[in-house]
């Protein structure tokens, strides 16, 4: 093991419990032979053999009496050059690294493809829900046209604080933060790099193509506030933060996306709450299937550790491996060039004229209005649009263009809606 951390102390207790279980069934006894840490004497939440813990990790990566590498540690480098050399060392890895899959997965899978061993990384999205395995085995003959998912935990808590008991964003933050579902620095998870990380590793799985994580569109939701919560809700919709994955056959072009978006209530994700995942899949043959449940913690992910481990074992005994075969080059379509309906709320001026200069604006730019509403009067007055399916470009033309009446005081959040 690389890395011995929340996760990791989780994995080492569960190998330790089903350690008979699988070696009935399998034929494999697994034991965890070394732990790479950077400090030996800090407490841990697992009790390690003595002898068991070196802070040499390239000695663990290729030490013949080492059959199988679990990376634990995050981030790229040295994570990247540890795997390459368990990899040439004929190792099968097993990893949660999500960064380093997002930026050179493919590398690294053609690598281990060459070398005739397993890359396994379940863990990686989404935490102990099966959504890799289900891509790249069980719908691998599945012409799959989106992915779509709540694959974020924290960013999912604190909507459903919002959502639920009306707090601000901050307080909601403030919440998840002390209760261990937000880190310090929060930046990662609120601004979607997380999750966009995930949903480029979605993507090139799903869709047999090369997309890393700076192909992805970001968004996160720190801008949301309470009111927009309230809005959607009294619309019928609830406000998720997607990771959203198309391919368009009649092109091939591939749109990654990361967003707040509304989703109706009666969409399987608008009942997804609190640190809970779930990633919605869409085929031409299967149609659609939903995979929910515990995306982040140390037992979910560990759990998904642990099988990955039973499949790398079992391909090693038997002297095979799962390839993931080439991947194309992937065309990305940019945010612009995507399509979606909006709502969009603007603080207005009460008076004559404002309704018709403001859906000219909608007019001009060739966004279609499919409902339109006022709320309040005098200073409190506001007007709040839904459109029909429309253009990135040309909502956000007709953004820019209201942000220059004169009977706009403030342009509110844009929320785009799906599932509709």
């Amino acid at each position: 093991m690389l890395g011995c951390g929340n996760v990791g102390a989780a994995f080492v207790d569960l190998v330790r419990r089903q350690q008979s279980t699988i070696e009935t069934r399998t034929g494999v006894r697994l034991e965890v032979g070394a732990v790479a840490v950077r400090n030996l004497s800090r407490p841990r939440d697992v009790e390690l053999p003595e002898g068991i813990l070196t802070r040499d990790t390239f000695a663990v990566v290729s030490d013949p009496a080492i059959d199988l590498v679990v990376e634990m540690i995050g981030g790229i480098e040295p994570a990247r050059e540890l795997i390459g050399t368990a990899i040439k060392h004929g190792k099968p890895v097993v990893t949660a690294n999500k960064e380093l899959l997002a930026n050179v997965g493919t590398e690294l899978y053609a690598m281990a493809d060459e070398a005739g061993v397993d890359l396994l990384f379940e863990a990686a999205v989404a935490g102990g829900i099966p959504i890799i395995r289900a891509l790249r085995e069980s719908l691998r003959g599945e012409p799959v046209k989106r992915v779509m998912g709540i694959i974020n935990g924290t960013t999912n808590f604190i909507l459903t604080k919002m959502a639920e008991e009306g707090a601000d964003y901050s307080v909601a933050l403030a919440e998840a933060q002390a209760l261990g579902f937000a880190e310090r620095d929060p930046t990662a998870d609120v601004e979607g790099y997380d999750a966009g990380a995930k949903a480029a590793i979605m993507a090139t799985i799903a869709f047999g193509a090369k997309v890393v994580a700076g192909d992805v569109y970001h968004e996160g939701i720190s801008r949301i506030t309470a009111h927009d919560i309230a809005m959607a809700k009294r619309l019928g919709y609830v406000v998720k933060l997607l990771g959203i994955c198309e391919l368009y056959p009649e092109t091939g072009d591939i749109a990654v996306r990361v967003h707040p978006a509304m989703v109706p209530l009666h969409h399987p994700l608008a009942s997804v709450r609190d640190s809970f995942n779930a990633v919605f899949v869409e085929g031409d043959a299967v149609g659609s299937l939903m995979f929910y449940g515990r995306g982040a913690g140390g037992s979910p992910t560990a759990s998904a550790v642990l099988g990955d481990v039973v499949d790398a074992a079992t391909n090693l005994v038997k002297h095979t491996h799962g390839a993931l075969g080439a991947f194309a080059r992937a065309t990305i379509r940019p945010i612009d060039e995507t399509s979606a309906e909006y709502l969009l709320n603007l603080a207005v001026v009460d008076q004559p004229g404002v309704l018709h200069a403001v859906t000219g604006v909608f007019a001009r730019n060739g966004v279609s209005i499919r409902a339109a509403e006022q709320e309040g009067n005098g200073p409190e007055a506001r007007l709040v649009f839904i459109t029909h399916e429309a253009r990135e470009s040309a909502v956000q033309a007709t953004v820019r263009e209201l942000r220059d009446l004169d009977s706009v005081r403030q342009v509110g959040g844009l929320l785009r809606v799906i599932g509709s």
